[in-house]
């Protein structure tokens, strides 16, 4: 069952040496030629990509000796570079073999390729234990960076990567039960996504058991014929599908209707043809929406018509005008979805009209996306016209779809659903308001999204769920919105600048369960990075919340209260409030013993921020819990360095504290 790469360390003769010069010139073409990524790796990227950073780092050092041109060099290190130039050759061959051949070979091989780089890595560590670095004019800059890299290889433990042991488990699963559900979802994730695809991928099975068939044994050539069998069910029961699907799509017909006889209204101001799927900029006017995406793609940020600023880009469906253009065509025999030009497409102009696909598409197969993007427009159209039940139905259904990756994400917000799903929060229904919330959540998570939400008003109704939502859930999903919103800078002052927004996340903190605490602990120590707000969360009383959740185990998240703690310490406000506890320091001692790292870094900042300046209360309360100083001390010996740290800084204050002429 090994792959195709030896990775045997065979010991280079003498008479195998390169002229040194030569020799260091071949290492830094080898290894410029291992860090440069070509393709995309869909099996063992972790990997590869951590492999190419160690392979960068000994290239920095082959071009620094090279450039140094010293007259002679130890006899050694002409024995640790030729070595190094046979270990990352194999390298190289490796990764080959992950990004170039099989992928579904070389994702049932997890382990073994997995345990062939820890190898590699080890024989790297190996030859830089006795490359001798100090004889070497390097900087030293580059001196740590091998230095570190040494010690990284010698430290390096075995072990495969969880992701790939997870999809090569799926892969088997397959093999036995083919559903064809699970298929199209997997065989995407490993870069199969069509039937070019999937014959490329059946030919490199073929040469692999042709490969295998002398050494392999038995199981192995018949786990590639299974895997061939795999490949080939799918062809036809996923791709043959979608290829017909985007057959449909992509074909052109001529069409009888001349250019003049299409009315104004329905012609795109850009490309001056009829639109087939008009939609509505900022702005208010109309443009077919490939058209204007190319132009918004280019880097405009202006209305092409008006020349007026687009405050946002989310392309709004016009279905007025979109059913007045289809009634049209029913009447004149045009197919809204076929172009109007002639069948003879200029080279640079084809795209514009044989392709549906977004410019900035994801690497999703055309027919996927174009499913996901007409489920969405036909889903927010629901969302514009619908009855309360449908709009609950079609919510409730873009939460699901909002899930389901990144493209959807971006695709959904292209189709207009996030101002009606901002809308939808203030509808009094219930479970609209909670599919509406989460479904902005979920659509969030795509960064470009958070822009279009606050552009579209969406903070203050997102605070009123947060606020007065009618089921937890909702409110959770609310305080978790807030949270992904205030990941961009600008939106923490904007939200914290909301009167609402922050008692309602106070109170959440206080009601809510495990997760929404949670939820709400988190976006309020995002919130608390800008110092304005800081005031504001003290004031709305998360202070004595916080360290009750210190010790409330149901809700689990002592982590997170210390961090906000320590967060809001940096206004007089936090300050005073923080040091009023009685119950806080004997707290913070515990967990100096017992806390998690991130817990006792926390814990140690909130105390020595409550023993600095003015806080000799605070100290002779701290020298009074026989337990204090021992942590102190543990920490200052064995926790991290920024631990360490504020531990030394803390003891010394301390100390002085003891020696006052009036007691602490």
């Amino acid at each position: 069952m090994a792959m195709d790469v030896a990775l045997s360390s065979p010991i280079m003769a003498a008479s195998a040496f390169l002229p040194y010069g030569s020799l260091l010139q071949s290492l830094i073409v080898l290894a410029n030629e291992v860090c440069l990524e070509e393709k995309a790796s869909f099996v063992q990227a972790r990997t590869v990509s951590t492999m190419r950073r160690r392979i960068k780092l000994l290239a920095f050092l082959f071009e620094e000796v090279h450039e140094s041109n010293s007259p002679q060099l130890p006899p050694s290190s002409l024995v640790c570079f030729t070595e190094l130039f046979s270990v990352i050759r194999r390298v190289k061959l490796l990764i080959q073999t992950c990004e170039e051949g099989s992928c579904l070979w070389s994702l049932l091989q997890t382990e073994l390729i997995s345990h062939q780089f820890y190898q590699l890595v080890k024989e790297i560590g190996r030859v830089l234990d006795i490359l001798p670095l100090s004889f070497l004019k390097l900087t030293d800059d580059t001196r740590e960076q091998v230095e570190l890299l040494h010690n990284q290889a010698k430290r390096f433990e075995f072990s495969a990567d969880e992701r790939e042991v997870r999809r090569r488990d799926e892969l088997l699963e397959l093999m036995m039960n083919k559903k064809n559900k699970d298929l199209a979802e997997f065989f995407s994730s490993v870069g199969l996504r069509s039937l070019m695809d999937c014959d490329e991928e059946i030919s490199k099975l073929e040469v692999e058991g042709r490969k295998q068939a002398g050494t392999g044994g038995i199981m192995v050539v018949s786990n590639i014929n299974n895997l061939i069998s795999l490949v080939r069910h799918a062809k036809t029961v996923v791709f043959s599908k979608k290829e017909q699907f985007n057959l449909k799509f992509q074909h052109h017909s001529c069409s009888s209707i001349s250019m003049d006889q299409i009315p104004d209204d329905f012609r795109c101001p850009i490309s001056l043809d009829l639109m087939r799927d008009p939609v509505i900029v900022s702005s208010g006017h109309t443009y077919d929406r490939n058209s204007i995406a190319q132009w918004i793609d280019s880097g405009h940020h202006v209305c092409p018509k008006s020349n007026q600023r687009l405050i946002h880009v989310a392309l709004i469906p016009n279905y007025a005008l979109k059913s007045l253009m289809q009634q049209w065509c029913l009447e004149n025999n045009v197919n809204l979805l076929e172009p109007t030009k002639p069948c003879s497409f200029s080279k640079t102009n084809s795209s514009r009209y044989r392709s549906d696909e977004p410019i900035d598409h994801i690497s999703a197969s055309k027919a996927a996306s174009d499913a996901v993007k007409m489920t969405a427009e036909f889903l927010v159209g629901k969302l514009a016209t619908g009855s309360p039940d449908v709009q609950r139905q079609a919510a409730y259904e873009l939460r699901l779809l909002a899930k389901t990756g990144m493209d959807s994400r971006r695709m959904i917000a292209e189709a207009g659903a996030i101002p009606f799903l901002v809308t939808l929060l203030r509808s009094g229904d219930p479970r609209i308001e909670e599919n509406a919330v989460t479904a902005l959540f979920n659509l969030a998570i795509f960064n470009n999204n958070k822009i279009l939400i606050v552009a579209a008003g969406a903070i203050d109704n997102i605070t009123h769920i947060l606020e007065s939502g009618k089921t937890m859930e909702a409110r959770e999903n609310a305080a978790a919105t807030i949270f992904s919103l205030t990941m961009v800078d600008e939106f923490k002052i904007s939200i914290g600048a909301s009167p609402k927004a922050i008692p309602a996340l106070v109170r959440l903190l206080k009601e809510g369960n495990s997760a929404g605490k949670r939820d709400a602990a988190t976006a309020l120590c995002n919130l608390a990075l800008y110092k304005a707000n800081k005031a504001c969360i003290v004031g709305a009383g998360a202070v004595p919340l916080l360290i009750e959740l210190l010790t409330d185990e149901k809700a689990g998240i002592t982590d997170d209260a210390l961090q906000a703690l320590s967060l809001v310490l940096g206004c007089c406000e936090g300050l005073q409030e923080i040091r009023k506890s009685r119950v806080l320091v004997p707290l913070l001692v515990d967990l100096l013993r017992f806390g998690s790292p991130n817990g006792k870094e926390s814990s140690i900042t909130v105390l020595l921020g409550m023993c600095k300046d003015g806080g000799e209360e605070v100290g002779r309360r701290l020298l009074m819990n026989p337990r204090s100083v021992p942590s102190l001390q543990s920490l200052a010996a064995d926790g991290s360095l920024k631990a360490r740290r504020k531990a030394d800084a803390l003891l010394r204050l301390l100390n002085r504290c003891c020696f006052q002429s009036q007691p602490c």
